[in-house]
C-alpha cells in the first residue's frame, strides 16, 4: 500500500517518499544534511541515556523528534536498530537482575500488541501516523504530570498476572507505533514495588524482546532497508555513548531534571507533529 508523506517541511518533501513496494527513497542523501545529522545525534544520545539509566520511558522521544523533520515511518525505522543496539549495550550491567515472571508476562502480551500495531500501520497514511505519535507524546507528559501532582499513583496492591499480559499488549502496540511502551510497562512493574535496579533491568529485558519482535513486521512494511542501516551505522556511536552515560549516571544524574527536559521536548514535539499533520 502506498503511503503519502505530508506536511510543509521541505526536508520531508524531498526525502520521505515511498515507492509502490513501501521502500523509502533518499535515506543516504538525508544523512548528508548537517542539520538532520545534528538533530539525530542529539536525539539518539538522549534516547541512550534514558535506556541506560532511567527505565527506557523517555527513549521514544528520539523517534518523535526525528518525525518532526522526516517522514514518521522513516523515523521509527531508523530508530529501531539503534534502540536494539542500546538494548544490547544495556543488558550486561543489568543481566539477571530483572523480575523474571513479570518480564515474561509482559513480553508474551507484547507480541499481539506488535501485531496490532503492524496491522494499523499498513492501513493509515503518514499524517495519521504523525497524529498518533504526537498524541502519545502529549499523553505521556500528561500521565507523568498527573503522577507528579499526586493525581495518579501506583496501585496500592500488586496487579494480577493478567494485568501484565494486558500491559504488555498495550506496550507492544505503542512501541510499534512510536517506540513508546514505557508508560504501560511502568504501571504494571511499579505495582510490584521493585527496587530501582529491578525496575530498570526489567524494562531493559522486556523492550529488548519486544524490539526483536518488531523486526519482521518492520521489514515486511519496508520501514528499514540497507539504506536506513547505513544511517544507523553513522548514528550507532551516539547510541552507545548515550547508554554509557545513562548507566554511569544511574545513581547520580538527577531524575527530576532529566525528566523535566524530557517533558518539555515531548510536549513541543507532540504539538509540532499534530500541527504538521492537520495543516
Amino acid at each position: 500500500m502506498q503511503r503519502r508523506p505530508s506536511g510543509p517541511c521541505s526536508f520531508a518533501s524531498k526525502t520521505a517518499k515511498y515507492q509502490s513496494n513501501n521502500r523509502f527513497l533518499g535515506y543516504f542523501r538525508a544523512m548528508m544534511s548537517i542539520s538532520f545529522f545534528l538533530i539525530a545525534a542529539v536525539a539518539v544520545t538522549f534516547a541512550g541515556v534514558s535506556k541506560g539509566g532511567f527505565g527506557s520511558g523517555a527513549a521514544f522521544a528520539a523517534g518523535a523528534i526525528l518525525a518532526t523533520v522526516i517522514d514518521p515511518g522513516m523515523a521509527i525505522g531508523i530508530m529501531l536498530p539503534l534502540l536494539m543496539l542500546m538494548d544490547v549495550t544495556s543488558l550486561k550491567p543489568y543481566w539477571g537482575k530483572w523480575r523474571t515472571l513479570d518480564a515474561v508476562l509482559m513480553v508474551l502480551g507484547g507480541l499481539p500488541g506488535v501485531a496490532m500495531g503492524a496491522w494499523l500501520y499498513s492501513r493509515v497514511d503518514a499524517d495519521i501516523f504523525r497524529i498518533l505519535i504526537g498524541v502519545i507524546a502529549i499523553l505521556f507528559v500528561l500521565w507523568q504530570g498527573a503522577q507528579r501532582m499526586g493525581w495518579l499513583s501506583p496501585p496500592k496492591r500488586a496487579l494480577p498476572d493478567w494485568a501484565g499480559l494486558l500491559a504488555g499488549a498495550i506496550a507492544g502496540f505503542t512501541s510499534f507505533i512510536s517506540h513508546a511502551g514505557g508508560p504501560p510497562a511502568a504501571v504494571y512493574l511499579l505495582s510490584k514495588r521493585p527496587t530501582k535496579t529491578e525496575y530498570q533491568a526489567s524494562t531493559v529485558i522486556i523492550f529488548w524482546a519486544i524490539n526483536w519482535a518488531k523486526v519482521i513486521p518492520y521489514t515486511a512494511l519496508g520501514l528499514f532497508s540497507w539504506d536506513t542501516l547505513k544511517i544507523d551505522l553513522m548514528l550507532s556511536p551516539f547510541a552507545v555513548l548515550g547508554v554509557y552515560l545513562g548507566v554511569k549516571g544511574h545513581n547520580w544524574i538527577s531524575e527530576t531534571w532529566f525528566f523535566r527536559l524530557t517533558y518539555v521536548l515531548l510536549l513541543v514535539t507532540g504539538v509540532r507533529l499534530i500541527w504538521v499533520a492537520v495543516t
